[in-house]
């Protein structure tokens, strides 16, 4: 997990649509940028749900939400459609943004080891530093938790 106080890496990669987005387009925006495992996998519903339903409160305050995950932008389209998402996810199937913010880490389930996401959300502000960072991430409490940093 990167430092609180650090520059956050930039990117750019595609949207559930195709778009391409950067970290820099989001300069003046405070950003939830959070990275998850999998699409339509129960916690990552929960959790992607939970922003859905709270996106509108994001907004009054000023801050954009994206969900990042290895999964391809077909998926996250599906995912999108199917759940009525209404923020942006992003497809990094290279892992480039999902090593750079240091989320591609060793897991055990049921005693195998193999790597993956690890949950985390980070909060950057509208310089594009880190100023929250959170990993062991519950993911059903996750979007009402940063709803509450940001009051």
């Amino acid at each position: 997990m990167l430092e609180i106080g650090t520059k956050a890496p930039s990117f750019e990669l595609p949207d559930q649509n195709g778009t391409v987005h950067t970290l820099e387009e989001y300069r003046g925006k405070k950003l939830i940028l959070y990275f998850y495992p999998k699409d339509s996998t129960p916690g990552c519903t929960k959790q992607a749900c939970g922003f859905a339903e709270r996106y509108p409160q994001f907004q009054e305050k000023g801050v954009e939400v994206i969900g990042i995950s290895k999964d391809s932008v077909k998926s996250h389209k599906n995912f999108e459609t199917k759940y009525g998402l209404n923020f942006t996810l992003l497809s990094d199937p290279e892992l480039s943004a999902i090593q750079a913010y240091d989320v591609w880490k060793e897991k055990k389930n049921y005693g195998k080891v193999s790597m993956g996401v690890v949950r985390t959300t980070y909060l950057i502000d509208e310089e594009g530093i880190i100023v929250r960072a959170s990993d062991k991430v519950k993911a059903a409490d996750n979007p009402q938790q940063m709803l509450e940093e940001l009051s």
